[in-house]
């Protein structure tokens, strides 16, 4: 009798989760709003995490992103997805649509929550301020309130007619104990350095960066031969496909582990771009950023869609180039193999000032917890 009284009670909330990060958040998120004394159930599109944080989910999308990136050939699967989304809008009373990234599909998921007269909170902010800035406009007409993760990006939403809340950064609302060992102290062994090789989870990613990643600490190995590499996969699949296209004369220990712990163990770490490039400067290690392309895309379109100098997370957070990023990176590995080496041979106080700077720039996406934030957003724009 009680649970069907908190059914009805319940304010539904529809969440598009429609990557696998997102499906992690928004798994951080229904937890953390379960615990607020709001009633509210859940429903939407989105992963395994979601669904064992008590989220019914009416479409798989996370699994299905990361196994699939040719996104031309995926346009009429995206399309059912917004018919589906359309009819249940139609057929249930929602009182708040949730859209986390992806803002090419969840621009669309607006829209039709906005004609069915559903208010919307967008969960991590679109990177306008990178490419793309004229959706500012169309930003303004379909998002009621934004919960951004980095920094700087409240007061360019706010600026702009947004109505933003910085909330941290929900990777770091469970961070293991070796963040903060990592964070207070760090010894650099430049002799026999410890190498992280960090190529994503993603098939995409994968493909195009783990042999380079390979390549660069086979050249490194040459020349310091007592160095140990650590090749971490995100889940067992991943591993299996680590495994399988590993290069046998690279002597790499392969685990499924977590980004902090790895890197908090690494002296340097090859980084496939994205958020697990914060989580490796959170613990002070210095990330090298890679980033692959189609080559005549980027010359024909890419380059003339960026607008900023720097194109990874922690140089753009920094407000400048703290860390060497090759995004995207073409053809030869040398510049970045001698970035590595540079960086392994570099005196011990520049290493400390970049485990230092790397310290302070994150150091604000750590104070709050982003979930516990964004869940009492959630609270108040359902009690409005």
């Amino acid at each position: 009798m009680r649970q069907n009284v908190f059914e009805f009670m319940a304010h539904r909330v529809f969440i598009s989760a429609a990557e696998p990060s997102a499906d992690h958040h928004c798994a951080k998120l229904i937890e953390a709003a379960k615990n607020t004394e709001t009633p509210m159930s859940f429903v939407g599109l989105g992963g395994s995490h979601m669904q064992k944080a008590g989220c019914q989910i009416i479409e798989s999308m996370a699994q299905r992103a990361a196994m699939h990136y040719n996104v031309l050939g995926q346009i009429g699967y995206y399309f059912r997805v917004l018919r589906q989304i359309k009819n249940y809008f139609k057929t249930n009373k929602v009182d708040l649509v949730i859209l986390c990234d992806s803002p090419s599909f969840n621009f669309h998921v607006a829209k039709i929550a906005k004609k069915a007269g559903i208010k919307t909170l967008f969960y991590v902010a679109p990177q306008l301020w990178a490419w793309a800035p004229w959706r500012i406009r169309k930003m303004r007409r379909l998002c009621d309130m934004l919960a951004c993760l980095l920094p700087f990006e409240e007061k360019y939403f706010s600026s702009r007619g947004i109505k933003t809340k910085f909330v941290g950064n929900p990777l770091f609302d469970d961070a293991p104990p070796a963040l903060e060992q990592a964070r207070a102290s760090h010894t650099f062994n430049q002799e026999t350095p410890t190498i992280a090789i960090m190529p994503g989870s993603r098939k995409a990613e994968l493909e195009t960066l783990y042999e380079p990643m390979q390549q660069i600490a086979l050249k490194v190995a040459r020349k310091k031969p007592g160095a140990k590499f650590l090749i971490v996969a995100a889940n067992d699949n991943t591993k299996m496909y680590l495994q399988s296209k590993a290069i046998r004369q690279l002597r790499a220990e392969i685990s499924v582990n977590t980004v902090i712990e790895s890197a908090a163990r690494a002296d340097l770490v090859l980084v496939a771009s994205g958020s697990a490039t914060l989580q490796v400067a959170a613990t002070g290690t210095v990330p090298v950023i890679m980033y692959q392309s189609n080559k005549i895309l980027w010359h024909l379109i890419g380059r003339h869609l960026v607008r900023i100098p720097n194109l990874a997370l922690v140089n753009i957070v920094a407000g400048r180039r703290l860390v060497p990023e090759f995004m995207p990176c073409f053809g030869s590995i040398e510049p970045i193999y001698k970035e590595c080496m540079r960086l392994l041979t570099c005196e011990p106080a520049q290493l400390q000032k970049l485990h230092d700077d790397l310290v302070h720039i994150t150091e604000p996406m750590l104070k709050n917890n982003a979930s516990q934030t964004t869940a009492k957003i959630v609270c108040d724009m359902l009690e409005k």
